[in-house]
């Protein structure tokens, strides 16, 4: 079953625009919490990849929830300077664990999605980990610093990439505790277009693996 909903935030009068996929037999057991693109240049949660992680994940019965950061879509408030962004995926977290009763999230977040969204790994114990595509790393270095967690981690990188800048992606992945595991997808830049399933597939399968174990 597909819900629209919108969720107030924790400390602000905001309340957020969120679409959430409860499967059929209604399992609680995890749920994928996805985070777009920046919002400042035309991040929303119907962007092409966390469109395609939705779809996927759904088709898949795995219990999924996609938002609007402030001020974006029906998403009421504006941009937080990072400081708003991280208080609204904790927001959801919180309303993922504490009123739909998941036990465990699992953070998928996508470019900027990803630097907000897995620097808030460490904020839950109920958080199994996070897939982080094409995280930009030198964009968000005090963001990577709280990223830093001894939970499972996937990064997604396309090799064209020059925003999350694919040069200096190993160098970035080194410097990460384990457990971790990266994925490359050659030909592919920044925005993914054309290897949207292949970046769902990857992420996918890691989320069967966690739910697995």
């Amino acid at each position: 079953m597909l819900k629209e909903i919108k969720i107030p935030t924790l400390n602000e009068n905001v309340k957020l625009e969120a679409e959430v996929f409860y499967p059929d037999n209604d399992k609680r057991n995890m749920c994928v919490l996805l985070a777009h693109p920046h919002s400042l240049y035309g991040g929303n949660m119907s962007n092409n990849v966390i469109s395609s992680l939705f779809s996927t994940l759904c088709n898949e019965n795995i219990p999924t929830l996609r938002f609007n950061f402030r001020g974006v879509g029906k998403s009421t408030g504006s941009y937080g300077h990072d400081i708003g962004e991280q208080d609204d995926i904790r927001t959801c977290i919180k309303f993922l664990i504490e009123k739909e009763e998941f036990a465990k999230v699992l953070i998928i977040g996508y470019s900027y999605g990803a630097a907000i969204g897995c620097s808030q790994v460490n904020t839950f114990e109920n958080i199994m980990g996070y897939v982080a595509i094409a995280f930009p790393f030198d964009l968000f270095t005090e963001l990577k610093n709280l990223a830093q967690t001894s939970k499972p981690k996937l990064f997604i990188q396309g090799d064209m990439d020059n925003i999350a800048n694919f040069h200096t992606f190993l160098k970035h992945f080194e410097d990460m505790k384990p457990p971790k595991d990266y994925k490359i997808i050659n030909n592919a830049d920044h925005f993914f277009w054309g290897f949207e399933n292949q970046v769902s597939k990857f992420a996918f399968d890691f989320v069967k693996k966690l739910e697995n174990e």
